[in-house]
């Protein structure tokens, strides 16, 4: 019998498991950036939750990632109302009917996904305000929230006796509306119309919130809270009116975001569906620059591309570590994310 040493047993295991091919990388290496941009483009959206939050009331929202979840079971809910059910095949009633019942959709999903934001705020951070809690308080109540609405949808949220059953651990059943078809390709990668309206909205949301807050009446107050909360009351800003609409504008940006991942993967509605994606939405907010909307915008799409990326090198099991270990080199060596923000004093 052989025996090995410590390292070279870790050794022969790590090389037993982690590929590293360059070549697939080559090779797909323009289909891989666009299914990337794809993906960060979810994660943009629901980074700009969490950086938003962040900004004002210096707290890491980690219930956000429920609040996704439960975008995505809203849009599915208006599918289901407006006449839809799970079936195999794509339905066809045309663009333009399809566009109208997406947005309808949509609606609802974002509907419920602010709802579910703004009753988060109230019920669980607004009571620990008043009483001028630590704020390792808030941290504790946000993951007690986030499995607290993870749970409800799990197993009290109640299921239908046909398709589809809502509530318990199984996915719902697949609606899908758009079928993917290429509109041109990029080097050979082919676009799709579902990739295009996944890139284009959030692109235009992102950079509309960012409009918003930059350039509009709203958000100089949002802006002059998250800077000095006690010079912003003295000048007549509500501060309490300022949290509930950044919470509010964060879920909508999530119900947007549900839509937008339902339709490019129309199996992933699941109690459990927005908790990974959450977690990387955060470390996207981190990696940009949290309190930074323009900084959540860019950290999605290159959280999405490089693990893209990593996942062909280094194998699809290695793609949650690569995306991750990016975000620890980005803040060895730039702790306050790509676009930065001085510790302390991120703005919104």
């Amino acid at each position: 019998m052989i025996a090995y040493s410590l390292a070279e047993s870790t050794t022969l295991l790590a090389n037993a498991t982690i590929g590293f091919d360059l070549g697939a990388l080559r090779d797909g290496f323009w289909n891989l950036t666009i299914d990337g941009l794809a993906y960060g483009s979810v994660y943009a959206l629901v980074a700009c939750g969490y950086t938003l939050v962040y900004g004002v009331l210096r707290l890491i929202n980690f219930a956000h990632s429920e609040v996704f979840m439960l975008g995505m079971f809203g849009v599915y809910v208006g599918l289901l109302i407006l006449g839809f059910s799970p079936s195999g095949d794509t339905y066809d009633v045309g663009a333009l009917a399809t566009i109208g019942f997406l947005l309808v959709a949509g609606l609802i999903g974002m509907a419920v996904s602010g709802t579910v934001a703004v009753g988060v705020e109230f019920l669980a951070y607004r009571p620990l305000r008043k009483r001028n809690a630590k704020p390792l308080a808030f941290l504790i109540t946000a993951i007690g929230m986030s499995f607290v609405l993870q749970e409800l949808v799990h197993y009290v949220l109640p299921k239908v006796p046909s398709d589809p059953p809502l509530g318990g651990s199984s996915a719902q059943p697949t609606i899908r509306l758009v079928e993917p078809q290429e509109q041109f390709s990029v080097f050979g990668a082919s676009v799709t119309n579902v990739t295009m309206i996944v890139i284009a909205s959030a692109l235009i949301l992102a950079l509309g919130t960012d409009l918003l807050i930059n350039k509009t009446k709203l958000g100089r107050g949002i802006r002059s809270v998250a800077q000095d909360p006690d010079a912003a009351l003295l000048m007549g800003v509500s501060r309490e009116r300022i949290i509930t609409v950044t919470f509010l504008i964060g879920g909508l940006l999530a119900g947007a975001a549900a839509l937008l991942y339902t339709m490019r993967y129309p199996n992933t509605v699941i109690y459990s569906g927005g908790f990974i994606l959450g977690i990387k939405a955060f470390c996207a907010a981190v990696l940009g620059g949290i309190g930074n909307v323009r900084g959540a915008l860019l950290g999605g799409l290159l959280l999405g591309v490089m693990e893209n990326y990593g996942s062909v090198v280094f194998g699809n099991q290695w793609k949650d570590v690569v995306a991750f270990s990016l975000l620890i080199l980005v803040l060895m060596f730039r702790p306050t994310g790509i676009l930065g923000e001085k510790l302390g004093k991120a703005r919104v």
